[in-house]
């Protein structure tokens, strides 16, 4: 799995337990859909993102050829 793959299930994963979090727990799990909104915005204006860096370094996926 490349990490580019990696990125977008994990960021599908989170967003989908925040919102599930949002309905059933709190209303303050809102906040943490803007900053995955936020990180996942300035990751394609900035073409760097922290959870692509984490995933290469500690986990050691390899990011794809083309």
């Amino acid at each position: 799995m490349t990490v580019e793959r990696a990125l977008r299930l994990i960021a599908g994963l989170f967003l989908g337990i925040s919102v599930l979090l949002y309905f059933v727990h709190s209303p303050n799990w809102i906040w943490f859909i803007a900053f995955i909104a936020l990180n996942l915005f300035q990751s394609g204006l900035t073409n760097w993102c922290p959870m692509m860096t984490i995933l290469e370094k500690v986990f050691k996926f390899k990011k794809s050829c083309c």
